[in-house]
């Protein structure tokens, strides 16, 4: 199925930024903590000025490692790539030595950017260290440092004819190298074309109507791709002012700050939102249009949260994937159905094939221009292994209704075989969540001798007994097999820096527990 798509030539990521200013005029586009903002001539100055610097230490069409939280800094350090031809590789600082040595290895990363300042407040020195040990640092502080008079006349010049001094490149050339988040998995290499990235923005505004006068704030981190797309490429190329925040973390000062900056839309995940709402004032939601949940299923308590503390706010739910750029549907304001991500937006194809043993759902294909270039070809850094005729396999269970509302249902790998038939480890988790409502809670399949597999739910619930979980699927007519026979109890579940839950932590620490 089609959903048509206002057409729209493909374009560079630098000239859509320069489209836009011709577009929206000169105004104030980009802030962070700092408060100093810049205009989209600043922007594009700054990024000819530190891209410059860069280029010369760098190769036309060099993949470089860019390690650095949402702020300014990364925001002119992606863009400056970009004038000058090079690839910007975002990694993920908080994904442990292996997994950031073992990104830069597969996508054949010979240097990483990066800032002292957010390395001693981050406490990264480990990190970089053993990143020393596979690639080259440089430091930006220095590189900046070095910008002298003949470089911001540069700087002047190049902001007056951008067109003349970017370097010329093909929308369908590397836009980006991000790595899957490795919830279920190591995680995996995308290539997003600069199309790719573009056109994302481009479904997102022809879905949503967004206005100018806003302001987009971003937590989320640019190594994830709802933070690249969401936090800073949506809001900077269709006019809005993007406000970068360092850390998703900080509940308490990204509630104060969100009236201070006039934030109208905010980003984030289930885990931020439900923290940020216990911790706000009735009025600190007060200038917000509306709020976009991402990558990680949005709790009943959560949406109950905004339903009776932030009257009349919307909380919209969304699905996407990193090989999707990231967004494929979010709900609209005016079409709100909590429960469902929403409509699949313009431009995109869809698919759903049958899977043996699950009755109810099926696997979603997708195709678009928002859909990636390809995977990095493991052992092989310069090659990409392109998608079959251009579809992805998203490996989620999804319903989609006759107005096109999906419902996502669980992962293909997030199924357990027990006793012969299929169960859904999310729905188990649903059942645990109706039980305890204010807990987190993971559930996990290990083999078993007797039934093949059998389910394990780990919770930050110290109450949690199987007794409670098999009264409430009694009461409630939900098959015994969907009720884990063993729980572990935990102080906290383990997340990724995005919030996600760790799955791949918690398959270890449930293994580990049954070899004790």
């Amino acid at each position: 199925m089609r959903v048509p798509l206002t057409a729209s030539s493909p374009e560079t990521v630098f000239d859509a930024l320069i489209e836009a200013r011709d577009r929206f005029g000169d105004k104030e586009i980009l802030e962070d903590q700092d408060r100093k903002p810049l205009t989209y001539t600043g922007l594009i100055r700054a990024a000819f000025v530190l891209g410059r610097k860069i280029a010369a230490l760098t190769e036309p069409g060099e993949r470089v490692g860019v390690l650095l939280p949402s702020s300014m800094g990364v925001v002119v350090t992606f863009f400056g790539l970009h004038a000058h031809g090079r690839i910007p590789t975002m990694l993920n600082f908080t994904a442990g030595e292996r997994n950031v040595k073992a990104a830069i290895q597969a996508a054949g990363v010979k240097r990483v950017l990066t800032a002292r300042r957010f390395i001693d407040q981050a406490k990264l020195e480990d990190l970089v260290a053993a990143i020393g040990t596979v690639a080259e640092i440089v430091w930006l502080d220095d590189v900046r440092a070095s910008i002298g008079l003949q470089d911001k006349v540069y700087g002047l010049m190049a902001g007056l004819m951008p067109k003349r001094f970017r370097a010329r490149t093909d929308p369908a050339a590397p836009g980006v190298i991000l790595f899957t988040s490795g919830s279920f998995g190591s995680p995996k290499g995308v290539v997003l074309s600069q199309w790719n990235l573009v056109s994302n923005t481009r479904q997102v505004a022809q879905h949503i109507a967004l206005k100018p006068e806003w302001v987009m704030f971003n937590p989320l981190p640019t190594f994830h791709c709802f933070g690249l797309t969401g936090g800073v490429l949506l809001p900077i190329l269709t006019g809005m002012k993007a406000f970068e925040y360092p850390s998703p973390l900080h509940a308490k000062q990204i509630v104060e700050l969100l009236p201070d900056v006039k934030a109208s839309i905010l980003l984030a995940t289930d885990t931020f939102l439900n923290q940020y709402a216990r911790v706000a004032g009735a009025d600190d939601f007060d200038t917000l249009q509306f709020v976009v949940a991402g990558a990680e299923k949005v709790r009943d308590e959560t949406h109950h949260l905004f339903n009776t503390r932030f009257h009349g706010l919307k909380l919209l739910e969304g699905y996407g994937a990193t090989e999707a750029a990231p967004v494929v549907a979010v709900n609209h304001p005016d079409r709100n159905r909590p429960g469902s991500v929403g409509q699949v937006l313009p431009g995109m194809e869809w698919r759903l094939e049958p899977i043996e043993g699950i009755d109810e759902g099926a696997r979603l294909y997708l195709r678009g221009p928002n859909v990636m270039s390809g995977y990095l070809a493991e052992g092989d850094p310069e090659r990409v292994e392109p998608l079959p005729d251009g579809w992805h396999d998203t490996g989620d269970i999804v319903d989609i209704d006759e107005e096109g509302y999906i419902s996502i249902l669980g992962r293909a790998k997030r199924f357990a075989k027990i006793g012969g038939e299929m169960v859904s480890l999310a729905a188990v988790e649903g059942l645990a969540s109706a039980v305890w409502p204010e807990g987190r809670h993971a559930v996990v399949a290990v083999a078993d001798t007797r039934k093949g597999e059998k389910l394990v739910l780990v919770t930050d619930r110290s109450d949690a007994e199987v007794a409670r979980l098999t009264e409430w699927a009694r009461d409630h007519g939900a098959p015994e097999l969907a009720v884990p026979k063993k729980i572990v109890r935990v102080a906290e579940l383990p997340v990724l820096g995005t919030g996600k839950t760790d799955y791949v932590s918690i398959q270890q620490l449930v293994e580990m527990d049954k070899a004790a």
